[in-house]
């Protein structure tokens, strides 16, 4: 089976168990990081516009790459499982890793979304990473019993909608607990966020301490805050940084999506769906087949069949296409500032997490 990644492109990936923040340390709503407190820069990256423009906004401070890492979630896993993800993105990430001459890093949870999914009698999965001095360790798949047997629900709450808290939010901080590194000085984790996208988001808090700070720990100290730069930003703003950069955006912005999540994102509209299961017939008809072995569907009251059906297939420019199910992104990521223009994605619809 191929390999996603050398040695060389796995500088680190981490992952474990979620550890709780042990202070009560608040922060005024009014306050900012003093970004000169810092000593490193850890953007987690997605690979979608909120990301990305967190990463450009530290460039725009003056913040040198030497001091950011790029970190992305592999959320269907590092090899096996192609049930949800773009095929494109991790090779996105890759290829505009290089292009900044910037540190990149991966995590994810062995087997990924479709093994924690078809859990049954057994513990959460392993998870894997590469420390930044390069030891490979495994955390977990210990744990207690049990099961799922369902996809994520729509919904807010974490509890249900795990694919969130699995696969992204408890792997980021599983790698920051158990990378030594994050033990000396003090690390800012940067988030894309931005109110706009919904109320909930909207009354996330801009700057405060991390899940996996430890400041104040008795053996071990772990200073770490979290900064969602551009919480406060409408999207005319992220295409602005796009724009000033010249940075070519994930091909699912090309293709008229005005968010990258998952491409089977289980916050999908009709149109989304209607997408999927006419262009990637394989991957809709695979999780269509999930839906009916759980007797549960990810939307309340509607299989996929049926949203789908509620939407019109949108007409999709075939070398995006092309590029957004390969594995090799093939096009430039630094375009001519002065011809960049917006993709079809942008302003358009914005289905996606809540």
């Amino acid at each position: 089976m191929r390999t996603l990644f050398s040695d060389e492109e796995l500088i680190h990936c981490g992952l474990a168990r979620p550890a709780p923040i042990r202070h009560p340390i608040a922060y005024e709503p009014h306050e900012r990081p003093n970004l000169s407190d810092y000593d490193r820069f850890l953007v987690f990256f997605s690979g979608g516009k909120d990301s990305v423009a967190c990463f450009l906004w530290l460039l725009d401070q003056g913040i040198p790459v030497d001091k950011i890492e790029l970190h992305h979630h592999l959320v269907d896993g590092r090899e096996g499982s192609k049930l949800m993800d773009w095929p494109i993105t991790t090779d996105y990430c890759v290829k505009f890793a290089q292009a900044f001459g910037v540190r990149l890093s991966f995590s994810w949870k062995e087997g990924g979304f479709e093994r924690e999914m078809l859990r049954e009698n057994a513990p959460t999965a392993p998870v894997h990473f590469y420390t930044q001095s390069g030891e490979k360790r495994q955390i977990g798949g210990d744990g207690k019993l049990n099961t799922r047997k369902k996809f994520p629900q729509v919904s807010a709450d974490l509890s249900v909608r795990w694919c969130s808290s699995y696969l992204k939010i408890s792997v980021g901080e599983s790698y920051i607990v158990n990378d030594p590194v994050f033990r000396q000085g003090k690390t800012l984790v940067l988030t894309g966020e931005r109110a706009e996208e919904s109320a909930a988001r909207a009354k996330y808090k801009v700057f405060e301490p991390h899940r996996a700070d430890n400041r104040n720990g008795a053996r071990v100290k772990r200073w770490v805050d979290v900064y969602r730069a551009v919480h406060g930003w409408p999207e005319q703003q992220v295409w602005e940084i796009f724009r000033k950069f010249g940075v070519n955006p994930h091909p699912a912005y090309h293709l008229g999506l005005g968010r990258t999540s998952c491409m089977a994102c289980i916050f999908g509209s009709p149109k989304q769906w209607a997408m999927l299961k006419h262009y990637m017939p394989t991957h809709f008809k695979s999780i269509s087949d999930y839906e009916t072995l759980f007797n549960t569907t990810i939307k309340r009251g509607a299989s996929v069949v049926q949203t789908a059906a509620k939407g019109v297939v949108p007409e999709l420019d075939r070398f995006w296409l092309e590029v957004a199910m390969g594995e090799t992104f093939t096009p430039q990521i630094l375009l001519n500032p002065a011809t960049w223009s917006y993709p079809l994605g942008a302003f358009g619809e914005s289905s996606g997490p809540t």
